[in-house]
């Protein structure tokens, strides 16, 4: 209905921001803009579109009409990652009634560590022209609302990033699902096998000093096969049906969740998926057995690609509950043990890469999107524990097929 062109662009990968403070000594030259972010700010009637152009600048556009409202540029705060690459940058918007609405923004880096976090908390004014804009929602001489990639990692594993495949808020928690290098089973400096894992990431809302970052690795394993390649994930309330057979509320937040075989190629990963669910009591109930364990002073923080050394947790008599944001000792925190998701349904041939579910009349349904363009309709009207071949019991597939050059 409405259509805003975004690019080609004149711009070079080698400008560094902001071109306000220095010049970029390099020639321009027309440059496709990627598209990475595209995040409806409903409260301010605005898309916010941020691409690859400018080492990672967004535009505002009204809703309406898609006219644009403005283009942050002029502090380096305004530049998020130049990463050529669509499906790995995501964000949540946080809207905070008479207060300061928030963005948080998950992005790789591709190596410049020292311009860009991988993380980071900002601030979302009302004016697009506000130069407050995408500046860290918290930020003194030691601590701020960001997570940057050490150099000491990028020095030891020069490929090192982290790719945010899906975001989303839920209670007073941010969640991320992240496909990351493996450092423990990549050699460093290593130009043979890469190997990646898959890792789901919070933070509470209200920590702009990100004490409250836990990380733990999540995957599913369907008849002794390992799925650790996240390729998307989908948010969903579970209907009546599916509610009961999973004994929790409909209220409760559950996530649908698409993974491709093994750990290696993050770029062309091998085409047997899964489809998994994961309730969110059971990721929020890890987390906090873990968070628990480490402040009675047991094992370690386990985060050797942020840390880089192995700390021990400290010993405290802090009572932590579902709602604790953390202290400034014992973060940031690792889990040392996979998060298991329930196998739905394996797709051998087509290669799922993209989820969506809903509830209907109290069935659950979920489209599942192919490499091939492809759509699968997944029903769930009966037990998700018995199994014949290799379907659940009850489970219903239909596919639909689309030329994409065509339609």
């Amino acid at each position: 209905m409405r259509t805003h062109v975004t690019g080609p662009v004149d711009d070079n990968e080698k400008c560094y921001p902001p071109p306000s403070v220095q010049s970029c000594p390099h020639g321009l030259v027309s440059t496709n803009n990627v598209n990475k972010l595209l995040l409806v700010d409903y409260s301010g009637n605005r898309l916010i579109a941020c691409g690859s152009a400018s080492q990672g600048i967004c535009q505002f556009l009204r809703l309406d009409d898609l006219f644009k409202l403005g283009e942050p540029h002029h502090r380096k705060e305004h530049y998020l990652s130049s990463v050529n690459e669509s499906g790995t940058m995501s964000g949540v918007i946080i809207e905070v009634q008479n207060g300061q609405n928030k963005l948080f923004i998950g992005t790789p880096i591709d190596g410049k560590s020292e311009y860009f976090p991988t993380l980071s908390s900002r601030k979302l004014m009302d004016s697009e022209e506000n130069a407050e804009m995408f500046g860290f929602v918290y930020q003194d001489e030691f601590v701020s609302s960001q997570l940057k990639i050490p150099s000491d990692t990028l020095s030891k594993f020069p490929t090192f990033d982290i790719y945010y495949i899906y975001s989303f808020s839920s209670e007073q928690f941010v969640y991320y699902l992240t496909l990351q290098l493996d450092t423990q089973l990549t050699s460093p400096d290593s130009t043979g096998e890469q190997f990646f894992t898959s890792k789901v990431v919070r933070l509470c809302v209200d920590d702009p000093k990100f004490y409250s970052y836990v990380e733990f690795p999540i995957g599913c394993v369907r008849d002794g096969i390992e799925y650790r390649l996240i390729q998307d994930a989908y948010l969903s309330k579970p209907g009546k049906a599916l509610a009961k057979q999973l004994g929790i509320s409909e209220q409760e937040d559950i996530l649908f969740t698409i993974f491709s075989q093994g750990q290696k190629n993050r770029v062309k990963p091998p085409k047997e998926s899964v489809l998994c669910l994961f309730t969110l009591k059971k990721i929020k109930d890890k987390i906090k057995e873990r968070i628990q364990s480490c402040y009675r002073g047991e094992g370690k923080l386990s985060l050797p690609w942020l840390l880089n050394k192995e700390l021990g947790c400290i010993n405290s008599p802090l009572q932590i509950d579902d709602n604790f944001c953390g202290q400034d000792f014992n973060q940031p925190l690792g889990g040392t043990v996979t998060i298991e998701g329930v196998p739905l349904f394996v797709d051998k041939e087509d290669g799922m890469t993209s989820v969506a579910a809903y509830d209907y009349h109290g069935h659950t349904v979920v489209f599942a999107g192919t490499r091939s363009g492809r759509i699968k309709k997944v029903y769930f009207p009966s037990s998700l524990t018995s199994r014949h071949h290799k379907y659940s019991k009850g489970t219903i597939v239909f596919s639909a097929f689309c030329d994409a050059r065509e339609h």
